[in-house]
């Protein structure tokens, strides 16, 4: 039997391990281990310094009569009286007296045509009235003289010192004298109806303002040649357009299907988009009892209650069919905002204000409800604020809008 040989499996403890790192693996496996961690911590530096994303919101002026609104409709603004001034005579103007804007008086020249040939016939209708009284001045005269006449005939035919056929010639004077003073008179009444016709011609060529007004466009200059019905190849109808500002109002379609909501002396609270900040009471004054088939909408006429020198024709329009009269202490616009941008900590109402994308929290309090928002104190109109702020959002957190 043979002797296993022992020795081999003595372990030499002075050569290197197999598998065991050499002093260069050791160093590698450090080096990777230590930028392994300053990856880890640099990710979590750059997460908790950047900038949170918030959805925001504009801090907004409201009109409490909101709450009152039954519905809403647009139009524009129109003149109820309106008139474009032109003259029943044809001819060239020769006179303009207003331009854009002008403001005119009830029976005020505005305008005037050549009027030479009118105002001559004028003078001609004159002359002949003059010609008339002048005939009937002899008549009278002759008249006269044939009376007398008479009455010295009646008393020499009385005394038989003349014929009785020259008594008789003596009336038949007297009578034609007569004749004579009628025919002047009905030749002076129709004189004065030339004159009048004349003057009538020489009035048409002078063009006057209807009413109280103010020009809103001019349609023709110095030198056009106008006609009653602008017939002719290059001439005008109506010289300048004029309109009484007094009776402007607003004209709004409503759709058929709400017209029921509507009725007349309702009130109504009116925005110009010309002035967005100025709400104006008015009042439906009449509901037009047609329907606009393509629109399917109802024409509104409503006038204004209060007023402002700024309004003009045409101007565009919102309307605000009121269920009631805005109280006054209501009539003017309040601070508002979303309502989710008010949060509560620790019994304090606040809105995070983001100004340079970090948010400052403000201490606000609360109001009524205007409409979908609501009242707050504390901001102000054109301020952005946090909409829905979560519990991690701090004072002086930095932010960025939340890209949908």
């Amino acid at each position: 039997m043979t002797t296993a040989d022992l020795s081999k499996l003595h372990i030499d403890r002075s050569a290197p391990a197999s598998g065991t790192p050499g002093p260069r693996r050791r160093w590698l496996r450090t080096l990777m281990i230590i930028v392994v961690i300053a990856a880890v911590f640099s990710f979590g530096w750059s997460r908790l310094g950047a900038p949170q994303a918030v959805e925001m919101a504009t801090v907004t002026s409201a009109w409490p009569s909101q709450n009152y609104a039954l519905l809403n409709a647009s139009g524009y603004v129109v003149p109820q009286r309106n008139a474009a001034l032109s003259s029943k005579a044809q001819g060239r103007l020769e006179w303009l007296g207003v331009l854009e804007g002008s403001k005119v008086k009830t029976n005020e020249i505005v305008a005037r045509l050549e009027s030479r040939d009118v105002r001559a016939s004028l003078e001609q209708a004159a002359a002949q009235v003059n010609v008339a009284r002048a005939n009937l001045e002899q008549g009278q005269a002759e008249l006269r003289d044939a009376e007398g006449n008479l009455r010295r005939s009646a008393d020499l035919l009385a005394k038989q010192f003349i014929s009785g056929s020259q008594h008789d010639t003596n009336v038949a004077r007297l009578e034609k004298a007569k004749a004579v003073v009628s025919s002047s008179r009905a030749s002076i009444a129709s004189a004065e109806a030339n004159r009048r016709v004349a003057e009538v011609a020489v009035e048409q060529t002078q063009i006057r303002a209807p009413f109280d007004g103010v020009v809103l466009t001019k349609n023709a200059n110095v030198g056009d040649n106008i006609t009653p019905f602008s017939s002719a190849l290059n001439s005008k109808g109506a010289v300048v357009t004029i309109a009484d500002m007094n009776t402007l109002e607003v004209e709004a379609d409503v759709s058929e299907s709400s017209i029921a909501k509507i009725k007349p002396e309702q009130p109504v609270e009116i925005q110009l988009d010309a002035l967005p900040n100025l709400r104006l009471a008015g009042l439906v004054s009449r509901i037009v009892p047609t329907v606009d088939r393509s629109k399917a909408t109802v024409l509104v006429k409503v006038r204004f209650v209060d007023r402002d020198p700024r309004i003009l024709p045409d101007m565009s329009a919102k309307v605000a069919f009121l269920q009631q009269v805005v109280p006054a202490d209501e009539r003017k616009p309040v601070t508002a905002v979303q309502p989710a941008a008010v949060v509560e900590r620790s019994g304090r109402k606040l809105v995070f204000v983001v100004t340079d994308n970090k948010v400052q929290a403000v201490d606000v309090t609360i109001g009524g409800k205007v409409g979908e928002l609501v009242q707050v104190n504390g901001v102000k109109p054109g301020d952005r604020v946090v909409l829905n702020p979560g519990d991690k959002l701090k004072d002086g957190a930095t932010v960025s809008l939340l890209k949908k």
